[in-house]
């Protein structure tokens, strides 16, 4: 029998944050619309990533919801830390490669992942430390939907021996 909290099935996020000209991604799933008036989401963020630092520095962040395709982005997007990894130099070289994974473009002055799902511009309004990771109750200020894929889910991820739980 799984734990309770392995029950679910909840979608794959990418956050996406740029300081300096340098973009950096990390994977989420501990995310949550919360509000429909005004559209707000909860997103918890690991105290120990690159990513969380920049959210708190800056206030504001992409979310990017992932398609099942892009399942392989999880092994170096979410797997390797943004301390270590030189994320940006690693996507800058992945553009001049077939890999339509990690293709991207620009929007709302960020560069996001093509062939996501959607993306949400969000904007940080409150902040709540919670153990091992800290919640960002941010608005959404922009918002697109970029195609009709099933979205990637942790099951995907199960199945394909990328994550265990």
């Amino acid at each position: 029998m799984k734990k309770p909290w392995n029950l679910i099935n909840p979608p794959v996020y990418s956050v996406c944050t740029e300081y300096d000209g340098q973009l950096n991604m990390n994977i989420c799933t501990y995310v949550s619309a919360v509000s429909m008036n005004p559209k707000q989401y909860l997103v918890a963020l690991d105290y120990n990533t690159l990513t969380h630092k920049r959210v708190k520095e800056q206030g504001e962040f992409v979310l990017q919801l992932l398609s099942e395709k892009q399942s392989a982005v999880v092994r170096n997007l979410g797997q390797k830390s943004g301390k270590s990894f030189d994320k940006n130099g690693f996507l800058m070289r992945k553009q001049k490669t077939s890999d339509e994974n990690y293709v991207l473009q620009e929007w709302q002055n960020y560069r996001v992942l093509t062939h996501c799902v959607c993306t949400l511009k969000l904007q940080v309004v409150n902040v709540m430390a919670a153990a091992d990771h800290e919640m960002f109750l941010c608005n959404v200020l922009a918002y697109k939907v970029w195609n009709t894929e099933n979205p990637l889910t942790i099951d995907i991820l199960r199945d394909q021996k990328i994550v265990r739980m």
